[in-house]
């Protein structure tokens, strides 16, 4: 059985689903993977059925222990001149700013060596890391130390994910991206420095999991027209946006209830700015913030809804808008980032324009308006999904590399 190292940061926060399907996905197909986190994630966000049993399967970097300490340091110092030289050399290289940073990236230096000792009692064959941020500087530092190979997964914009980029890439193994658009940006922004190998694969759902227990229903005149939204509370999810474009349907006549499931990710809250939105729309009849949730509150909310939006500013590709295909469900979402490349205008969903509330009620006025249509997108989106998104495929691609 292949043994892999899979560090992902603040594991099991509340956009990790992805990582716990490829988990399972990976274990059926024979490689075993140790989980390595930087630290616990906010006990609010841990929402899932299987965040406890992910706590107990994951080692966390932080806070260090001293024998985790020991331990890194040791390894460190085992590992010779030759690798003292390229850790120095890869400190002294580091584009990050500041004698801050630059000391911070020591202290990520230190984790590598953590991360060194972990593989070498655990005999990895490899180390693969989601993210292209401060977990992939840690992934760089074990490889120098101690020469285990590794790879990096990217989910986003690379100005997403700090400095330092060109030297992450140009130690690892290979890539994975999860859209063609961000396969670009890589291919321009890192000329000489990225992989020979990099692979597209998106992330995506488990298609038995995600499954209506009834038939969609499109939304008929005279009861409330019911949509679902879903990511965590952050600006860039342009939650405002579709709250307002609640309240233009509202004025519009239609009975409409709004929900989102998710919750605050950042030091600065946005909760506050949506319910402010809330109150000065007259909208606390109309809008339910649920807060992070499990996967089957997820798939229970979908179930009933007969619309999905999310009016992100650049999503980069969303597995919450895959989940709400599988379950058949018609989803309007903004066309921004890598969506595109899910969901086909007017073919498998409604594409609107970002920052644009009216074209987003726009949207879902034309899904309860049409309930051929809506039944249509609903029943093209599983298609789509079972076609080209299910969860084992970036599990495929990663397996493909190791062979």
């Amino acid at each position: 059985m292949t043994r892999l190292g899979y560090l992902v940061p603040e594991f099991p926060g509340q956009t990790h689903i992805f990582f716990w399907r490829e988990l399972e996905s990976l274990a059926e197909m024979g490689v075993e993977c140790d989980v390595i986190s930087t630290r616990l994630p906010a006990k609010r966000i841990m929402s899932h059925s299987w965040s406890r049993e992910a706590m107990a399967r994951t080692i966390y970097l932080s806070p260090p222990t001293a024998r985790a300490l020991f331990s890194g340091v040791g390894t460190i110092i085992i590992s010779g001149p030759a690798a003292w030289w390229r850790v120095l050399g890869a400190l002294a290289r580091s584009r990050v700013g500041g004698p801050k940073s630059k000391l911070r990236l020591v202290g990520l230096a230190l984790a590598g060596g953590e991360v060194a000792a972990i593989a070498r009692r655990r005999h990895w064959r490899h180390l693969h890391v989601h993210s292209c941020a401060d977990s992939a500087n840690v992934a760089l530092f074990a490889h120098l130390i101690s020469g285990i190979p590794y790879s990096m997964t990217l989910h986003g914009p690379l100005e997403d994910y700090g400095p330092n980029q060109p030297m992450k890439w140009s130690h690892a193994a290979f890539a994975i991206v999860i859209t063609q658009k961000l396969l670009a940006e890589v291919r321009t922004s890192l000329d000489g420095s990225a992989p020979s190998e990099i692979d597209v694969a998106p992330m995506g759902v488990n298609v038995a999991t995600f499954r209506r227990n009834t038939r969609y229903r499109p939304w008929e005149v005279g009861g409330p027209f019911r949509i679902f939204s879903c990511g965590r509370l952050n600006p860039c999810k342009g939650h405002d946006d579709l709250i307002r474009a609640i309240g233009l349907l509202r004025d519009r006549g239609f009975d409409v209830h709004l929900e989102i499931a998710g919750a605050d990710d950042s030091s600065k809250p946005y909760q506050p700015v949506l319910e402010k939105i809330i109150d000065e729309l007259k909208l606390k009849d109309r809008v339910t913030l649920l807060g992070a949730v499990s996967e089957q509150v997820v798939r229970d909310g979908l179930e009933k809804s007969h619309a999905f939006a999310l009016a992100s500013l650049n999503e980069p590709l969303g597995v919450v808008i895959m989940e709400a295909m599988a379950m058949e469900v018609p989803v309007v979402v903004t066309g921004s980032g890598g969506v595109a490349e899910l969901v086909d205008d007017e073919v498998d969903g409604i594409l609107v324009e970002p920052r644009d509330p009216s074209d987003i009620a726009l949207g879902l006025e034309r899904i309860a308006g049409d309930g051929v249509l809506a039944t249509r997108l609903a029943s093209a989106g599983r298609e789509k999904v079972i076609r080209s998104f299910q969860s084992d495929r970036s599990a495929q691609a990663l397996l493909r590399h190791l062979m």
